[in-house]
Formats: structure tokens, sequence, C-alpha cells
């Protein structure tokens, strides 16, 4: 991870309403013998008497699923929108290196293995959750048919992971001058996609930033 200070998000709430907006994340398990397995999964993340879970589901003797029960240590990264970031923006001295803004979780912790009550529980929140409380959907787990149900749960495994380290990284400019941020902020704004979220985050950051 990017680690210098100026970069760093210090409210927990933020990091885990980011982590909530972005809930398809990388994770990441090493197998014993340091072979790296990742698989993108989408992921409930709660909070549950001040401590951190993350959970979700992946595939049953998967190579991903041996190599997080060799060692049981895992990596979530939650990635969010990014951008290019031209160093002729800059205000001060525009022949300087480029640059990439993004916002990024790390999570780690240990792999728990569910029980097939535990993830049919997990299941049935997790479609819920996607499904935006719509309880009528035809997709949440108490509208799917039983035996497609019991199919689908010799497929997967279960998993839960209290996170055990949390870290971050906001890199957003803050290391540039008032001017040079706001130059950022309008080229990033005047974009599609992702370069304009990028702009937009920026901007409603910038009085943390740059307080009157």
């Amino acid at each position: 991870m990017y680690n210098y200070p100026h970069y760093k998000e210090a409210d927990r709430k933020n990091i885990l309403s980011f982590m909530q907006a972005h809930p398809f994340v990388t994770l990441i398990g090493t197998r014993s013998n340091g072979r790296i397995e990742a698989t993108q999964v989408p992921v409930l993340v709660e909070e549950r008497d001040e401590k951190l879970f993350i959970s979700g589901h992946i595939a049953r003797k998967s190579d991903h699923q041996q190599a997080l029960s060799e060692t049981l240590a895992a990596l979530a990264i939650f990635t969010g929108a990014h951008a290019y970031v031209s160093g002729s923006w800059y205000s001060s001295n525009p022949q300087q290196a480029s640059t990439w803004n993004y916002i990024s979780v790390h999570a780690r912790g240990a792999i728990q293995w569910m029980s097939e009550e535990g993830l049919r529980e997990m299941l049935k929140k997790l479609t819920l959750h996607f499904e935006k409380g719509n309880t009528a959907s035809s997709t949440v787990y108490e509208n799917l048919p039983p035996d497609y149900i019991d199919k689908l749960i010799k497929a997967i495994v279960g998993f839960e992971m209290e996170v055990t380290e949390l870290d971050n990284v906001y890199k957003l400019s803050q290391n540039r001058d008032e001017k040079s941020y706001d130059n950022i902020v309008k080229e990033l704004k005047q974009q599609e996609g992702e370069a304009r979220e990028v702009g937009n985050i920026m901007d409603e950051r910038k009085p943390l930033i740059f307080p009157s």
C-alpha cells in the first residue's frame, strides 16, 4: 500500500462507508507453497459488537478455497473510482511526472468457513442486501426454488473474516497547492465516468484539505 500520512483517511465511519459502497472486492489468499490465489467476490461488510466482519462465498474445492484453507490469512481489497492526473495541470511547475488518483482500503484477517446453516443464513442476507430489501424480488433466497438452492449450496462455501487490520489510501492530490488542486478538480470534472467521479470526490473533500 502507498503509505504516506497525508494520503490517509482518519475517520473510520468514512472508511466503512466506502467499503459498503464498493463491496465487489479482490480476495487474496496464499497457499503453503507460496502461490498466491485471488478471486473477485461480492461481500457483506458488517459491524457487530464493535468488531468488523466481511462475509461472502466462493466456489467449493477451487484453487482459491484450497489456498485460504491452507494458510487462513486473507486480504480483501476494496477499490473505487480512479483517474489519471496529468502533471501539466499543476500550477507551480507543470513539468513534473503525472500520477493517478484513487481510493483503496485493505482489510486483513483469518478466514473462517461457515457451516451449511451459516451459509444459508448469509445467502439470505446477501441476496436481500443487494436487492435493496426488495422481498418480492424473484432472486432473493426465500423466493428461489428449494431444489435450486440445494444444488447451489453444494457448489459454494461460505466464509467470514473478522478484520484484524484495516488500512487505507485516499490519494487525492492532498500534496498539491490549492490552485493546482482546484485545477485538477476542474479538469477531472470535465471528463466522463470515473474521472468525473474522482473530481466530484475531491471537490467534496476540499474543505478538509484547505479549511477556510
